[in-house]
């Protein structure tokens, strides 16, 4: 099994979840050569559960995991703690969406979730705990205490840090950090935009059909995380792309209806031209 533990299907947090545009991202992360995903959007993106509102209506959860026409999607979420820093959440719908609605007074930055109320509660369902990109500049892990770190599964080899601080340097780093903490290591690409999918990946050497399946692997060690020889060109790609994208649908809201339905005539008139 192919997989990647970070993962979003909206190209941000402000945006609304479109189905065509989920259904492209799936279809190329097949392309790119991955069996399966987690799907760790952020805990509050808006309207969080239309994306489970649409998966249920369009496909089958099979005991851990959404088929996706024979490709697996694990659900999760990224959540944001007090002290700032990231924590991926893998596990069932139930439990995923569970734990979403107990955050429902902690979405906004002044009101965030302390990194060990966040460990209690998930420490009460079987979930899967990765510490997101540890030493992303803007949202690190490294400052908390090595025994709340304790209580993590596995620290996320992040495709965007890997991109933007050097592989080697940062995964050498990493690995040194983990292995003080007692970690494992998983690799997760934080796509929001096809093109980066495959540029971090995991090996695994059985299939995994939920997440006590996921978790067993993971301690035993039997998966290889690698990355792609085109890791740079994939991100940068895909960081344009998003950008571009996220500007575009901006310009798009800040239309009225009237000028945005005198911006489509114009355009096929144009296109008659």
């Amino acid at each position: 099994m192919r997989i990647d533990f970070h993962s979003h299907v909206k190209i941000s947090k402000k945006s609304n979840f479109m189905p065509e545009y989920f259904k492209e991202m799936m279809k190329e992360a097949k392309a790119s050569g991955l069996t399966a995903l987690a799907l760790t959007e952020h805990f509050n993106t808006k309207r969080f559960t239309d994306i489970y509102d649409y998966l249920e209506q369009h496909y089958t959860y099979k005991n851990g995991y959404y088929d996706i026409e024979g490709f697996k999607l694990f659900p999760g979420i990224e959540v944001d703690v007090k002290e700032i820093g990231h924590i991926l959440l893998i596990g069932s719908r139930e439990d995923v969406l569970s734990i979403r609605k107990l955050l429902d007074n902690n979405t906004k930055a002044d009101n965030f979730i302390p990194f060990d109320m966040l460990m209690d509660i998930a420490e009460q369902y079987h979930v899967l705990k990765i510490g997101a990109h540890p030493f992303r500049e803007s949202t690190p892990l490294y400052h908390l205490k090595v025994e709340q770190l304790r209580r993590l599964d596995a620290f996320d080899l992040n495709g965007k840090d890997l991109y933007a601080q050097g592989l080697d340097p940062y995964r050498e780093k990493l690995t040194a950090f983990a292995e003080k903490v007692g970690l494992s290591i998983v690799g997760g690409s934080d796509t929001h935009q096809f093109l980066q999918y495959g540029s971090v990946y995991n090996d695994f050497e059985q299939e995994c059909n939920n997440v006590a399946d996921l978790k067993a692997c993971i301690a035993s060690g039997n998966y290889q995380v690698n990355t792609s020889q085109d890791l740079q060109l994939k991100v940068k790609s895909a960081t344009l792309v998003k950008d571009l994208l996220k500007k575009l649908l901006k310009a798009d809201v800040q239309y009225t209806p009237k000028e945005k339905k005198n911006s489509e005539k114009e355009a096929v008139t144009l296109e008659m031209d």
